[in-house]
């Protein structure tokens, strides 16, 4: 026999971006539940609103399954006394499992005896199991929680009220001196407070009530009305992704509707338009079919068509105020020039121990400028670049960006072109705070690249610096992700620089202005790890194995986009049949050459054709493989070692390294250790996991 069982709870309006992560978890934790209760079951639904998580466990078996399970004892040599005779380790053994000495068989594990028992394990009537799925409840994890009352329980918002039935029996807890029952409540305004008949009907009963309870239905409802109002008018919608589902869990009945604004706001920048829609009313902008911004929005109400009128005059009087203030706000910006800006910046703290944005934009023109001599890059680009990062943030200081904190770098863009800046220079303004996401769009100019990976760096090495490196899943300064910008600018730039030498001009600078509380040395390595940790967490993040990453990161990062391309050689040899030859000979001397202390070679001590043959290929390929590693060409600068597979073969087979005469051993612990040195400056092959099939 099978039944359905429901679980909601029911709470004050969630933050949309809790709920979808809220709604896995409860996915993910009833499973597990489930699984190690041994409860069988046929099908899972979720569903979830603003004020409401809830599952629903299609056809639960009513009783957990039935085990014999086998429990394993200590060994038998502890089992039995010197007189063959069961000891007291395996009498308690077996009392404790609720048998006796007779029960008693054994196995061998390992090449060890142990005593086991046979255990019967009957199954419990799944009703009697069933109230634990409160510290499922309980264990559902927020981005930022609180109390209520005298409550101890720390939840997003306070739960109001929890379904818990058994097909049509109420499963019996409390949580937060809530009590579970059968009833539950329909949207805000338009449902009521309903009794929920079984399971089954849950659904439908919601729908009743006017609430979607599945966040997918609601979203398809949103997108065919936004498509149905777009094709209506000849309009076109594009509908982001991020927008949608923030707009699918602020709502429980959706109802799109359409408004309009006046045309004269269409002079003002279309991000302006937007960003106001988007991030402050949650509108989705309208465009025309040749892609120009309309003074049309599109919304989502929170409800039915009743009274619809009312509720888009009052939408478009919100978006009106809004518009008003930014026209007012974009001309007054512009009365005011960017030296003005910037005067201002020198009151504004970036962070106490690391002075104002004024002292931060001058430590980024040294690390810009020293990063565009390391590069090579010619006067005019050096020239732009300073100037961009001079003028980096002075838009923080308008009344815009001021208002529409998502608009800096975007208004600094525009007003510095009004100004009379270079185009350049204007734009990498605006594209020196790209990435904005660990997958974000990145700059598209030089100069954007320069002075985005100034201020990361700055950030990065100041923070370090002043003792506020993330821990756990704190980052108020988001290190962890300018980091992985800076790893992917270098990525797609393509420069010819390491990490190491960025993270060495930063630091630098940053130790001339004396505000460092930790040693140059220690500073370095500190924020040679962070990098270090960012960069295992790219290359996981693009497939490569773990053992691979270790090989190839284990002296430092280097060139990054080099490391790439090397991880991505190294995770192909690494199945690969025919390189198993060379693989073990390049492995086998980074092995061996643990034991040496130098790499001194001496050609007059060779005692044997092989080695000098070694020693004359070593000097062939030493070259050839520089050339092509520094080139950063990774798979030519394996082929090059490749070379030296062969001869270490023969070394190998011909000589007994740790020869008897000191001399002898110490030239040939000599040469292990000076191709270890070049294979090492490659990746540590000795870290990784070869797995070549035959």
């Amino acid at each position: 026999m099978v039944r359905d069982v429901l679980f909601e709870i029911g709470l004050e309006e969630l933050p949309a971006r809790f709920i979808d992560d809220a709604e896995n978890q409860l996915v993910a934790k009833t499973k597990d539940w489930l699984d190690e209760l041994r409860i069988g079951y046929e099908a899972i639904a979720s569903y979830s609103t603003p004020r409401r998580l809830a599952i629903v466990i299609n056809g639960l078996s009513e009783t957990q399954t039935t085990i014999e399970e086998e429990i394993k004892g200590p060994a038998m040599k502890i089992a039995k006394d010197n007189e063959g005779n069961w000891s007291k380790a395996a009498i308690g053994f077996t009392k404790g499992q609720g048998k006796s000495p007779d029960d008693i068989y054994t196995k061998e594990l390992n090449g060890t005896t142990y005593i086991y028992v046979k255990k019967h394990i009957e199954g419990k009537p799944s009703l009697e199991l069933l109230p634990t799925f409160q510290s499922i409840i309980e264990s559902i994890q927020f981005g930022k929680n609180m109390r209520w009352g005298e409550q101890t329980l720390r939840y997003a918002r306070p739960i109001r009220w929890l379904v818990a039935l058994y097909g049509n029996e109420v499963i019996p807890f409390e949580i937060a001196s809530v009590k579970t029952d059968n009833f539950t409540f329909g949207h805000r305004f338009l449902g009521e407070k309903f009794t929920i008949s079984e399971p089954k009907s849950y659904e439908n009963q919601l729908k009743e009530h006017y609430v979607i309870a599945n966040p997918n239905e609601r979203e398809q409802l949103i997108v065919d009305g936004i498509n149905k109002v777009a094709e209506e008018n000849n309009y076109t919608v594009n509908i982001d992704e991020n927008l949608l589902k923030e707009v699918r869990n602020l709502v429980e009945y959706p109802t799109v509707f359409i408004g309009s604004y006046e045309k004269t706001y269409l002079d003002l920048p279309s991000e302006v338009l937007i960003t106001s829609m988007k991030e402050h009313q949650r509108y989705f902008p309208v465009h025309s079919k040749d892609e120009e911004l309309l003074p049309y929005f599109i919304g989502v109400r929170n409800g039915d068509e009743k009274g619809l009128e009312t509720v888009i005059r009052g939408n478009e009087k919100v978006l009106r105020a809004r518009l008003s203030d930014a026209a007012f706000f974009y001309e007054e910006d512009q009365n005011n020039s960017i030296d003005f800006y910037l005067n201002k910046l020198e009151k504004v703290v970036f962070q106490e121990k690391l002075g104002t944005i004024s002292d931060k934009v001058q430590r980024m023109e040294k690390i810009t400028e020293n990063i565009a001599h390391s590069l090579k890059f010619d006067d005019e680009v050096i020239v732009k670049a300073k100037r961009a990062t001079s003028i980096s943030k002075f838009d923080l200081m308008t009344n815009m960006v001021n208002e529409f904190t998502e608009l800096q770098g975007i208004m600094g863009e525009k007003y510095a072109l009004k100004q009379g800046e270079d185009k350049n220079v204007a734009q990498a303004i605006k594209e020196h705070y790209l990435p904005k996401s660990t997958a974000g769009n990145l700059p598209e100019t030089i100069e954007g690249y320069l002075v985005s990976v100034a201020d990361k760096l700055d950030t990065i090495v100041g923070c370090i610096s002043v003792g506020l490196r993330p821990t756990g899943s704190q980052d108020p300064y988001a290190l962890r992700r300018q980091a992985v910008g800076i790893l992917r600018i270098l990525q797609e730039s393509g420069w010819n620089i390491s990490v190491n030498t960025l993270i060495d001009i930063a630091v630098q600078v940053h130790h001339e202005t004396n505000i460092v509380e930790i040693s140059k040395e220690e500073l370095l390595e500190e924020v040679i790890s962070f990098m270090k940790q960012r960069a295992e967490f790219l290359l996981k993040e693009s497939s490569v194995e773990v053992d691979i990453i270790d090989a190839v990161l284990d002296n430092e990062i280097g060139i990054f986009p080099y490391a790439v391309q090397k991880a991505k050689v190294l995770s192909d040899k690494r199945v690969d049949p025919a390189f198993k030859p060379i693989q073990e000979a390049l492995v086998r001397v980074m092995n061996l050459a643990k034991k040496a202390d130098n790499q001194s070679v001496n050609p007059a001590h060779f005692q044997t054709d092989s080695e000098k043959e070694l020693f004359e290929v070593v000097e062939k390929v030493i070259p050839s493989f520089n050339k092509e590693n520094n080139d950063g060409k990774a798979m030519e600068a394996l082929e090059q070692l490749a070379k030296l597979a062969e001869p270490i073969h023969q070394f190998f087979e011909h000589n007994m390294v740790m020869d008897k005469d000191e001399t002898i051993k110490n030239n040939r612990l000599g040469l292990v250790s000076q191709i270890n040195s070049i294979i090492k400056n490659y990746a540590n092959l000795s870290l990784i996991e070869w797995k070549q099939t035959f």
